[in-house]
């Protein structure tokens, strides 16, 4: 079983609706430690254009494991952990902290 953490960075094989295949997209782990195979993951993009409240853009993308410059965006998806490929890396100290502010205002916590 695999051994995945909050503030992992994934690859996640999202599939279509229609079931017809999956598209592969990067994502960070925000769950903690749960006896559920069932993850809370918050959505990653290239497309730094039209941000909205709670979006920013990482900081240490390449430390993080990322190919290119990443934004998180607002989102909050359960995905079963047999969809993550791969984990790529883990969130550096700033930008958890500024995942962990973005969860606290989109869900009003």
């Amino acid at each position: 079983m695999p051994n995945f953490s909050r503030n992992d960075v994934v690859l996640v094989a999202y599939p279509f609706s229609e079931r017809t295949g999956s598209k592969v997209r990067p994502a960070v782990i925000v769950s903690g430690p749960h006896r559920s195979r069932d993850l809370f993951v918050v959505p990653l993009t290239s497309r730094a254009d039209r941000l909205v409240e709670g979006e920013f853009s990482l900081a240490e993308w390449q430390n993080a494991g990322l190919n290119m410059a990443s934004v998180v965006k607002r989102g909050l998806f359960t995905v079963h952990e047999s969809f993550i490929l791969k984990r790529v890396g883990t969130l550096g100290t700033m930008d958890t902290r500024q995942i962990d502010e973005s969860l606290r205002t989109w869900l009003h916590l």
